[in-house]
């Protein structure tokens, strides 16, 4: 496990605790849905530790980080990104060059 690994593991499971913590007596299905998503990044990064696969699932930077902005509602990522920080950082970066350019 690198040291990205854990981080998101401890990241995620603090986000699932705000918001089990915050739930009341009837959740709405976006509070359901987004401590379901947490716990889903928890497990993936509590993967890693037996697993030579690190959480980005990304062949070129498996030991990654994985990109905050994976999997939030709020502010999603453009079609075609995965979990993959640098991956992501990267098209971020490109997407801003050809931009500039115009």
């Amino acid at each position: 496990m690198s040291h990205a690994d854990l981080l998101e593991l401890r990241n995620s499971l603090a986000t699932a605790s705000d918001i089990a913590f915050g739930l009341e007596s009837d959740p709405s299905s976006r509070q359901a849905d987004a401590l379901v998503e947490a716990l889903r990044r928890a497990l993936a990064a509590a993967g890693t530790l037996s697993s030579a696969v690190g959480a980005t699932g990304c062949p070129e930077h498996p030991r990654g980080a994985v990109d905050p902005l994976y999997g939030d509602p709020e502010d999603p990522l453009p079609p075609g990104y995965g979990k993959c920080l640098l991956c992501n950082d990267r098209r971020r970066r490109a997407g801003t060059h050809r931009h500039g350019l115009r």
